[in-house]
């Protein structure tokens, strides 16, 4: 729903674009004085980073007379305070609410955020490859559990004393091994697609590392795929 409709004054525009730059400004001054920094504190840091941003920028963004924020600032003062640049935009705590884009009506900051970050579905957005990669993480989270379990259950079922022990650790190995075996399959279906789309797949852990067989050129000896 929107505040007015589209034909509305093109002079109303720069309300919700201030209001962003009100929002990064206010939690950047209020992270800074947080950190026990002065504006020029903070110049020499993103310099650190490098991307030098002057203390008179900062100190105009501040105060609401810098006329423009780019977004390769926001993400640099984000990182010189050690915070998210989502958090700089969408201050959840200290901006009751605000505006996502031109004309609309004021939402609970919180709720912008979970939309911004894709957190909050929003009908008809397309999230990309975010949910496979996500997916991803859960079954790399599962199958690292289940091979630690197996393993548990290996040395329980090698060091237990008696035959009841050793059966019931090696039925737990089983079921484990099965648990890993299973997550490690769709791991690596999920990353073939992933390629067939022409995205790379996230890096795996070490003890991941089997997932994705050897590629070897068709037109290699023996000698060169060893």
């Amino acid at each position: 729903m929107t505040q007015r409709d589209v034909d509305a004054d093109e002079d109303d525009f720069p309300e919700w674009e201030d209001r962003v730059k009100a929002n990064v400004a206010g939690e950047v001054r209020r992270r800074r004085k947080e950190m026990g920094w002065s504006a020029q504190d903070l110049a020499d840091r993103c310099e650190q980073l490098g991307h030098p941003i002057p203390r008179n920028v900062i100190a105009n963004m501040e105060s609401g007379r810098r006329a423009s924020l780019p977004l390769v600032d926001v993400i640099v003062l984000a990182a010189a305070l050690e915070t998210y640049p989502v958090h700089l935009i969408f201050p959840v705590g200290y901006v009751e609410q605000t505006q996502e884009l031109p004309f609309q009506y004021l939402v609970p900051t919180w709720d912008a955020l979970r939309r911004f970050t894709g957190e909050e579905e929003v009908p008809g957005h397309d999230a990309g490859l975010v949910p496979d990669f996500e997916h991803h993480a859960d079954l790399v989270r599962t199958a690292l559990a289940a091979l630690e379990e197996q393993e548990r259950a290996r040395f329980t079922a090698e060091t237990a004393t008696s035959s009841a022990q050793r059966e019931e650790a090696e039925r737990k190995r089983i079921k484990y091994a099965d648990q890993a075996i299973s997550a490690k399959y769709t791991l690596r279906h999920l990353r073939r697609e992933l390629r067939e789309e022409g995205a790379i797949p996230p890096d795996l852990p070490p003890a991941l590392v089997d997932i994705d067989p050897p590629e070897l050129e068709t037109n290699s000896t023996p000698e060169e795929r060893l």
